[in-house]
């Protein structure tokens, strides 16, 4: 298992404990579009309606990413992934990666 995806793991497992609930949404937004990015690659998909208030925020936040190289996605987001147990107090999530 790659450290990418042993990351991708502790956010997933890390979800029940009490301080990972304080995640904003720019932070979940942030993650996505990293995690999209690292694993399909640029977005050519088309761009939701403005009305589409959650699509459209998952799209720009992948967007953003237009350009980033899968390792560059993936780096960045192993990173932000450690900031954010840490932030969070879910240090024990953090674990080979």
């Amino acid at each position: 298992m790659s450290a990418f995806d042993k990351a991708a793991a502790a956010i997933k497992e890390s979800g029940n404990e009490p301080g990972m609930s304080k995640i904003s949404n720019d932070e979940k937004l942030a993650l996505y579009g990293l995690f999209k990015q690292a694993t399909v690659g640029d977005n050519t998909t088309g761009q939701p309606w403005a009305v589409q208030l959650e699509a459209r925020a998952k799209w720009d936040a992948w967007t953003a990413n237009k350009g980033k190289s899968k390792e560059a996605a993936e780096s960045e987001y192993i990173a932000l992934v450690k900031n954010l147990l840490t932030k969070y107090g879910a240090e024990k999530y953090i674990n080979g990666f």
